[in-house]
């Protein structure tokens, strides 16, 4: 069970992280080119990247608990006990990486108050952007390329 959710959290990161890529895209070219917010594309964009970016917390918060570099880790050795790389996986990518889907949230939430679409481009660049930046500081990039 714990290689396949391992298996299922590793490559959903790769959709989801090029779909939260083209989200961040669209909304900087948008803002930059003063396009009009368009319901179909940009907002289904945005909010593909926002559901996809749930999945794959959630799968790694499954994955955190069965997992024996997750929470088994850090009550086994405690917070001192653990090398930098397995303080990485059990500390340092679950919570930068619920930082990153908070703020990711928060962009939603926020260019949905808007009505002009400078505004909601805006939000969503920002948001996610820091999003994106939080998440690829803390993938554990040594052992997902193994």
């Amino acid at each position: 069970m714990y290689e396949t959710i391992q298996m299922l959290h590793s490559y959903l990161a790769y959709v989801a992280l090029a779909v939260l890529f083209l989200a961040v895209a669209n909304a900087v070219t948008g803002l930059i080119g003063k396009r009009i917010f368009n319901m179909n594309k940009d907002l289904r964009l945005s909010l593909f990247a926002l559901i996809l970016c749930h999945i794959q917390l959630l799968v790694g918060l499954v994955l955190y608990f069965v997992s024996p570099s997750g929470l088994s880790a850090l009550l086994e050795f405690g917070m001192g006990g653990l090398s930098s790389a397995a303080r990485l996986l059990a500390v340092e990518h679950p919570f930068i990486n619920i930082a990153a889907i908070v703020f990711i949230t928060i962009g939603w939430s926020r260019h949905k108050k808007f009505v002009e679409g400078d505004k909601k481009f805006k939000s969503i660049a920002i948001f996610y952007g820091i999003g994106l930046l939080l998440i690829l500081s803390r993938i554990p990039w040594g052992q997902w390329f193994n």
